[in-house]
């Protein structure tokens, strides 16, 4: 069960203030990838909603270890159930007979993997969605959403309009760290030709990247290599010249958008799951994260290396103006992302 009490704070925070939550009393909702960062709040999120605000919903969460998902979320009881299920398996999926709603998190997420496991890569992110929509179907759920990724709008340059969900930027495929964006194209355009041709309730979450509390002390990724940083009194070392532009999002709001997305997006639509205010370079990133937490014993150091699975130097500054119409709005922005990852990062 969790202890870290920004993370508890932050789910507070959605129970006591999330709009939608009537609308999933007697639901049933099927979570894949319910132990990553954003299933795992998710799940957190939706208990909240049933233990502390009494609205009756059923949880399934699919895990490929039940040890883990008991010591995250405790043993199975009337508001969750576990099923366990491999996406890189070629066994049918059939979590339910009776679900209303579908998170479709479960992914590859290692940049290191998608450059020396590119085959696995695309095998368990489209199969795993055709897996996923076979069941949809099967079993009449109501909504489906699939966690994309800003990755697949490829290398953009101009960053002079932002990026609507029907523009699209250079991938190379013959590139094996182009494997997960591909594989990810893949399946929004499965998504969409399901929602066309059979009438598939699925809608995808083209999410900026993503974090905040919770985010393990561990992970590699670049925002917390520079949380780490000003925690250890450390300098941030950047291996490339940190030209690469992106939005960002916090956790929560990330899962709230979804939320939006599953109950009033449309099917077989992309939504862009962004903060737009948060655009920055990583080195404009390195730097204001230094001047915010550490300006005493931080500072920002250039070493380009070659080789490490960082994605193509792009410009992607994504247009959030279709999910605000849908009602969603974004709570949190960088320097509080940046304060409750540190200070949840400290609490581990």
């Amino acid at each position: 069960m969790t202890h870290n009490q920004t993370l508890e704070e932050d789910i507070k925070t959605f129970a006591n203030s999330f709009a939608l939550s009537k609308e999933l009393e007697d639901k049933k909702i099927v979570i894949t990838g319910a132990t990553g960062l954003l299933g795992s709040c998710m799940v957190r999120c939706l208990l909240s909603l049933y233990r502390e605000k009494g609205i009756q919903l059923h949880i399934i969460a699919v895990i490929r270890d039940q040890q883990k998902a008991v010591a995250m979320f405790g043993e199975e009881c009337k508001e969750i159930t576990y099923y366990e299920y491999d996406f890189s398996s070629s066994e049918p999926f059939l979590p339910s007979n009776s679900a209303d709603y579908l998170f479709h998190f479960a992914a590859p997420t290692a940049s290191k993997d998608f450059i020396e496991k590119p085959v696995e890569t695309m095998n368990t992110v489209y199969y795993g969605m055709q897996n996923v929509l076979s069941y949809a179907q099967k079993a009449n759920l109501t909504s489906v959403v699939l966690a994309s990724t800003l990755e697949v709008y490829g290398t953009v340059t101009d960053d002079s309009c932002p990026l609507t969900e029907e523009m699209q930027g250079y991938l190379n495929p013959m590139s094996a760290r182009s494997s997960y964006p591909l594989a990810k194209r893949a399946a929004e355009a499965l998504c969409h030709n399901y929602a066309k041709e059979y009438g598939t309730p699925v809608k995808v979450a083209r999410l900026a990247q993503t974090f905040g509390a919770g985010v393990s002390k561990k992970d590699n990724r670049v925002f917390a290599q520079f949380a780490r940083s000003v925690i250890n009194n450390e300098d941030i070392i950047l291996h490339t010249t940190g030209d690469l532009c992106r939005c960002y999002c916090y956790t929560m709001d990330a899962i709230t958008a979804m939320f939006y997305v599953l109950l009033r997006g449309k099917d077989g639509e992309a939504y862009n799951v962004a903060n737009e205010k948060t655009y920055i370079s990583i080195r404009d990133m390195a730097e204001f994260v230094v001047k915010n937490f550490n300006p005493e014993r931080t500072r920002v150091v250039i070493q380009p290396q070659e080789g490490l699975g960082y994605s193509p130097t792009t410009k992607l500054r994504l247009s959030a103006e279709r999910i605000i119409q849908l009602g969603w709005e974004p709570y949190y922005g960088l320097k509080e992302m940046f304060n409750r990852l540190i200070t949840s990062m400290k609490e581990e």
